[in-house]
């Protein structure tokens, strides 16, 4: 793999929403240019593919994981 491309989930995305889910962050070691800023995971994969680069998530931090785990709980007494 030559270059790698970062991307990380949507925020503030519904639920059933027909919307692309992933935003595209960052690109190393590749000339490309993008133009579209949300993309959907299987377009992602193949510019990935097409161009020979790694796809690498980031992760959310912690401040956001605790919010996560809150959602979940308020959904299981629901």
């Amino acid at each position: 793999m030559s270059g790698k491309i970062f991307y990380r989930q949507r925020t503030k995305m519904q639920d059933g929403a027909r919307q692309p889910r992933y935003a595209l962050v960052a690109v190393a070691d590749l000339d490309l240019k993008v133009y579209g800023q949300h993309l959907r995971m299987s377009e992602l994969k193949h510019i990935a593919e097409a161009v020979g680069a790694e796809l690498i998530e980031l992760a959310r931090g912690p401040k956001h994981q605790e919010e996560d785990e809150d959602i979940e709980v308020d959904k299981g007494h629901a």
